[in-house]
C-alpha cells in the first residue's frame, strides 16, 4: 500500500489517502499572496502540498512550502512568535488502525529563507536533528527584537511516521500555523 499525502490551506487541512498499489500524483496548488494593511500581524501558508507516498510502517519527510509572517505593526521592539500544531489524522470507521496520531508527526522549521526589515529571527528547530513531535503546539519561528514592518519566511519540513498497522483509506487532519 502507498500513502498519498496532501496538505491544504492556512489553518491547513491535511488529507492522507492509503491506496493499494501505486498512488497517483496529486497536483500542488499555488498559494496566493495578499498585501497586508498597515498595523497587522499575519501568517500565510501554502494552499496545498503533495507530500508523496509512503508504505505503512515507514515514514515520509517533505518540505510543505513557504510559511511567511508579515508584520506591519511598526513601532519599537515589535516581537512575535509563530506556533504550529496538528490534529490526529483519521479515516472513517474508527479504531486505532484508522488513526495516525499527531504524536507520529514531527516538524522542523529550518532557517529563514527570506527576511525583510530589521530584527532578530530565531527558528524553532534549525536542523532536522531538532525536529519536534506535534503532540503539542510548538514554536515554529520567532522574532525576538526589532521594529515592525518586516517579513520572515521559512520552508518547514513535516515528517510523518506511518504506523505499520495503518489500513487503506483517506485520512484527514489539520496542521495549523498561527502568529501572535
Amino acid at each position: 500500500m502507498h500513502m498519498l499525502w496532501t496538505l491544504m490551506g492556512a489553518g491547513s487541512a491535511v488529507m492522507v489517502t492509503v491506496l493499494p498499489g501505486v498512488a497517483a500524483p496529486v497536483e500542488s496548488h499555488a498559494s496566493g499572496r495578499v498585501e497586508q494593511p498597515s498595523g497587522t500581524l499575519s501568517i500565510t501558508v501554502p494552499a496545498a502540498v503533495n507530500l508523496g507516498s509512503a508504505f505503512p510502517g515507514s515514514s515520509i519527510s517533505r518540505q510543505i512550502g513557504e510559511v511567511r509572517v508579515s508584520d506591519r505593526r511598526g513601532g519599537q521592539n515589535a516581537v512575535w512568535t509563530a506556533k504550529v500544531s496538528a490534529s490526529d489524522f483519521t479515516t472513517p470507521g474508527g479504531g486505532a488502525a484508522r488513526q495516525i496520531s499527531r504524536n507520529q508527526l514531527s516538524y522542523w522549521s529550518g532557517q529563514a529563507t527570506s527576511t525583510m526589515g530589521p530584527g532578530t529571527r530565531v527558528p524553532g528547530q534549525a536542523t532536522s536533528a531538532q525536529a519536534q513531535s506535534l503532540s503539542v503546539p510548538r514554536t515554529a519561528f520567532a522574532k525576538t527584537s526589532g521594529n515592525g514592518n518586516n517579513t520572515t519566511a521559512w520552508q518547514p519540513t513535516l515528517i510523518v511516521a506511518v504506523p505499520a498497522t495503518a489500513v487503506g483509506g483517506t485520512y484527514t487532519g489539520t496542521i495549523t500555523h498561527s502568529v501572535a
